[in-house]
């Protein structure tokens, strides 16, 4: 067991020292993201006056082009041009894009322009994992350890919100300073694209439609089970991206939890994701296989709601108990990696070679996709539903993630049968 823990890191160190661009890909893909991702919504709550479903409407842009763009992205990197061409041209439109949002104050604006920006940055989600991917030796060993920096770059992203909040006071700008950082992040991804190896499409293949053959990958039972279960279990996603913000910031008003320094308390989460993804994935999963990973993974969410819920319950007569929920953010190094992460490797693993671009566009579909879009409006419709007169009862809306993700976990133990062919080398 020790020689393979230690042959693990050995080829995660020289994975990033022979390939460094693909770790900068994923520091910049996900500090985009990132920066925005985290503190708009107490931005449009208490800055804009939003309700829920204004938040919903907001965050749904993505999800709703996760559905429209995935594939028609997989298929021009599959078939057409290289990946690497490709993300320098999406990065940058949805650069310029972002920086457009940052003068928005309304929200049917701010919403078309969201839908524009989420049209040019969805599709570098799955682009992204499949340069990374196609470019290493062993993606089920190697991607973590490259992935990681997608994490230190949200971390450090949001790291630099709360430094431009406090040092320069960017809440006073006249802007959405997270749009404007976001955008100029962005605009450099584009640039250092094509410092990316070489990932050019498929010169012959059997079917010139890629997208047509990564859905015979559901005529496999297992990944059908796994497929749905990722797209139940990422309806809980939204849930924490949209309100865990404003549920800190409600509840940690009287530990000095506020807007401008709350963006770095959620880095917990990250950093706990960090080590997760960089010394845990890459040693569990040839031990463990798929289906023990992943179900640890499901049950890590029911955890961490059940404690938000307590800390909403009990933080009026003890204030002292939000730091409990501060803590369990670190649960979300299993949430997300011991299921979302194995997720992208499990597709790779199971997807025919020509056609691994569309088969991450699949799996993008039912993540970021249909499930993010149904579970942001859910979450708006949770956090609406369980207000009265101004005030959120938080215990009740991480009530309802808590049981569902449970149920789910019940459910996928049951009917996730792994192949030994689908073991993780």
């Amino acid at each position: 067991m020790q020689e393979r823990r230690e042959s693990t890191f050995a080829i995660a160190f020289r994975v990033l020292v022979e390939k460094p661009q693909l770790a900068v890909m994923m520091f910049l893909q996900y500090a985009i993201w990132g920066t925005w991702a985290v503190p708009l919504s107490g931005y449009l709550e208490k800055e804009l006056g939003f309700s829920g479903a204004g938040l919903a409407w907001i965050y749904n842009a993505l999800p709703i082009m996760n559905l429209i763009v995935p594939f028609t992205a997989g298929q021009v990197a599959d078939r057409f041009m290289p990946a690497q061409r490709a993300l320098a041209i999406f990065y940058f439109l949805s650069g310029v894009l972002l920086l457009a949002l940052a003068f928005q104050r309304e929200l049917v604006p701010m919403m078309a322009l969201m839908l524009a920006y989420a049209f040019f940055y969805a599709p570098t989600l799955a682009l992204s994992n499949s340069v990374a991917m196609r470019n290493l030796d062993n993606p089920a060993i190697e991607f973590g350890p490259i992935r990681v920096w997608g994490t230190i770059g949200w971390i450090v992203a949001n790291w630099f919100v709360s430094y431009t909040r406090t040092a320069f006071q960017s809440l006073e700008w006249g802007v959405i300073d997270i749009f404007v950082i976001s955008g100029a992040i962005s605009i450099l991804a584009a640039l250092l694209a094509f410092t990316l190896p070489h990932t050019p499409p498929a010169k012959e293949a059997p079917d010139p439609l890629a997208f047509m053959r990564a859905f015979s990958l559901l005529r496999n039972p297992n990944y059908l089970v796994f497929f749905i279960t990722a797209l139940i279990v990422a309806t809980e996603l939204p849930i924490y991206y949209v309100l865990t913000f404003p549920f800190l910031q409600t509840a940690g008003a009287g530990i000095g939890i506020t807007a401008e320094n709350l963006p770095s308390w959620m880095t917990i989460a990250q950093i706990a994701e960090i080590f997760t993804i960089a010394f845990m994935l890459p040693a569990v999963l040839p031990v463990w296989g798929i289906r023990k990973t992943m179900l640890l993974g499901i049950l890590a969410w029911p955890i961490r709601y059940a404690v938000f819920a307590l800390a909403w319950a009990l933080h009026e007569t003890n204030p002292q108990i939000v730091w409990l929920a501060v803590a369990a953010l670190a649960l979300h190094g299993f949430c997300y990696v011991f299921f979302f992460v194995v997720a992208f490797i499990y597709t790779d693993m199971v997807a025919p070679e020509d056609v691994r671009s569309s088969a991450q566009a699949l799996i993008n579909v039912a993540v970021l996709g249909i499930g993010m879009l149904v579970g942001t409006f859910f979450a708006g419709w949770l956090k609406d539903f369980f207000t009265t007169d101004g005030a959120t009862n938080y215990t009740m809306v991480f009530a309802v993630p808590t049981v569902i993700t449970v149920l789910v976990a019940a459910v996928f133990a049951v009917a996730f049968r792994e192949r030994a062919s689908e073991q993780a080398a």
